[in-house]
């Protein structure tokens, strides 16, 4: 199983990374840094198969494409402003990551204008 490989290099990782904290921390944020990109890279192909999956579902359910690809991309935007705020956390820059997460939230917000504005409309329409 890929997640046990995973977690096997982030152990690894980690301690290699605490070791190097002392003498060396420029070295360790990068060694992070690489772990980071190298799983990102494992869990790549995962996403596109449940991408590829929910393209059906919504081929199936007769949903419009452009709901569909604005969902994706809240969701993209979520998990990418988590990603980007944990590494520098990691690296003790807690207020950048601050700013990170707020701007991902404000970008989720205008990215759900269309779909909020799609429930009002059926909301309306629903109403007498």
């Amino acid at each position: 199983m890929e997640i046990i490989k995973i977690v096997g290099i982030g152990f690894i990782v980690t301690m290699l990374v605490l070791m190097m904290k002392k003498d060396r921390p420029e070295f360790a944020i990068q060694l992070s840094l690489t772990l980071t990109i190298i799983i990102f890279l494992i869990i790549l192909n995962k996403v596109q198969v449940v991408l590829q999956l929910f393209y059906d579902l919504a081929e199936k359910a007769n949903i419009s494409m452009m709901y569909l690809n604005t969902l994706l991309k809240i969701i993209g935007i979520a998990y990418i402003t988590e990603f980007g705020a944990q590494v520098c956390k990691d690296a003790g820059e807690g207020a950048i990551a601050g700013k990170i997460e707020f701007a991902g939230k404000v970008m989720v917000m205008v990215m759900a204008i269309p779909i909020i504005a799609l429930v009002i409309d059926t909301i309306v329409k629903l109403l007498p």
